[in-house]
């Protein structure tokens, strides 16, 4: 293994070049993931119809709580890894390599067989009416079926990414993404099998992507590879992984309720076209959330192993460096739709009734956009070090104690603007929080680091 691509580089090599070299890799195929899923809705609205999106964004919520159990393992392994390397515990990381692909099999097939069981009635619980029930199952029975194959293939990039393989982490998205874009059209279009032809681009092109990633660890040249004995799940381990896992896990979580109330808000203030207005709004703030997340991707091992090896003035400067370039990220998310807000949804669909909705909502959702991108890295700044209390309760405090109330009590007095307002709101007031957790921290890492640098005086 080249010292170019080794995890020891972590600890050494200049902050600015690290995040560049491993948040790139990550922003690249995040971007990508994200822009898969716009072209994905671009497909459906033109080649199904606006009905199609607005059965599309019901199916979020079950999207999320999928997400939820895939983040749970996946995140932690992540962070696990980063933190086992930075202390030199090798056969440790390789331990959770092996613990991460058993977990997420065995997640992964029990939520498959849970939700095919009673999907129609999720799908009704979550917003589903007669027009819009056939597009949501079609869509979410096959996805479903592939979620095994969704729940091994993220969590084995997350350790990728860990490992000092970034660039590898971007190629196997981006692999999977390209292979998606050339079959939507081809399933959609020339098969003429509609909404659920883009659900089996997506799962075909993830096993492609999972069969790469399986062909690199099965490398005993790698530092982390597969080899017998661990496979076993481990009590430390495991518990290790949810522990940490388990701030993602209860935001996905807790992003499955919100898009509910959200669903059921929208349904009975502005009826399906609302509902599919939000799914369109959605895939545009993802986009630039997802850019956010490839930063935080990039940032994670570099603080996890620093933390690890106890360089905390390391884990202050990759933050600090990342909330930066966050919130310019964010910045730029307003100012486009801000200023373009029309071209953005007319690129989704021709329906009048459903550009002039989901144009109204694209503006009150980016209101406060530009906090976003603070509030996301300063969040995962504790989950990169394990801290993940604060993690859990940061990510909760944003969701149940700020959004949740809004989205009960607001659209009760002020009808559908309510329901879009509830989501800016509950962003600028958990930013304003998470500041004054973060500051607190950096004030003990800085007095942390006074003390370790003493005896070299």
């Amino acid at each position: 293994m080249s010292h170019q691509n080794s995890p020891l580089i972590l600890g050494t090599e200049r902050i600015g070049k690290l995040l560049k070299r491993y948040a790139v890799p990550a922003i690249i195929a995040m971007t990508a993931s994200s822009l898969y899923n716009i072209a994905d809705s671009i497909f459906i609205g033109h080649g199904v119809g606006a009905l199609a999106i607005a059965g599309l964004a019901i199916t979020f919520p079950l999207m999320n709580l999928a997400a939820a159990f895939g983040s749970l393992v996946g995140v932690g392994a992540s962070t696990l890894v980063a933190v086992k390397l930075g202390q030199r515990e090798y056969e440790g990381a390789n331990n959770a390599l092996g613990n991460v692909l058993t977990l997420n099999i065995t997640i992964g097939i029990l939520f498959t067989c849970i939700c095919l069981l009673f999907l129609n009635p999720i799908l009704y619980f979550f917003g589903a009416g007669e027009n819009t029930l056939s597009y949501a199952h079609d869509y979410m029975e096959i996805i479903l079926i592939g979620n095994v194959v969704t729940h091994t293939y993220l969590g084995l990039n997350a350790v990728l990414r860990s490992s000092g393989h970034p660039r590898m982490a971007m190629y196997a998205t981006l692999a999977s993404v390209v292979i998606n874009c050339v079959l939507n059209p081809i399933f959609i279009f020339g098969f003429g099998w509609g909404i659920k032809g883009s659900a089996w681009a997506t799962v075909i092109s993830q096993v492609i992507s999972l069969a790469w990633q399986i062909l690199h660890f099965t490398d005993p040249k790698q530092l982390l590879h597969f080899k017998k004995g661990i496979y076993r799940l481990r009590a430390e381990f495991v518990k290790s992984m949810l522990s940490i896992g388990l701030s993602p896990f209860l935001m996905n979580l807790c992003s499955c309720l919100i898009v509910l109330l959200i669903n059921l808000g929208l349904k009975k203030y502005g009826g399906d076209m609302a509902i599919g207005a939000y799914g369109i709004v959605n895939r545009v703030v993802f986009l630039f959330v997802m850019i956010v997340m490839g930063l935080n991707q990039g940032m994670q091992p570099i603080a996890g192993y620093n933390f690890g090896a106890r360089r905390f003035d390391r884990v202050i400067k990759v933050t600090k460096l990342t909330i930066y370039w966050a919130v310019g990220v964010s910045l730029f998310g307003f100012l486009v739709c801000h200023l373009l807000p029309s071209y953005i949804i007319r690129m989704f669909t021709t329906d009048a009734e459903l550009i002039r909705v989901a144009t109204d909502g694209l503006h009150i959702v980016f209101v406060v956009f530009p906090v976003v991108g603070f509030q996301m890295v300063a969040t995962n700044f504790f989950l990169s070090i394990g801290m993940s209390k604060q993690a859990i309760f940061l990510s909760l405090t944003r969701q149940l104690l700020f959004l949740i109330p809004c989205l009960i009590t607001l659209p009760y007095f002020f009808g559908i603007w309510g329901v879009w307002s509830s989501l800016p709101l509950s962003d600028l007031l958990a930013s304003i929080l998470t500041a004054f957790m973060l500051a607190r921290q950096f004030r003990k890492f800085a007095f942390s680091h006074t003390l370790l640098s003493e005896p070299n005086k």
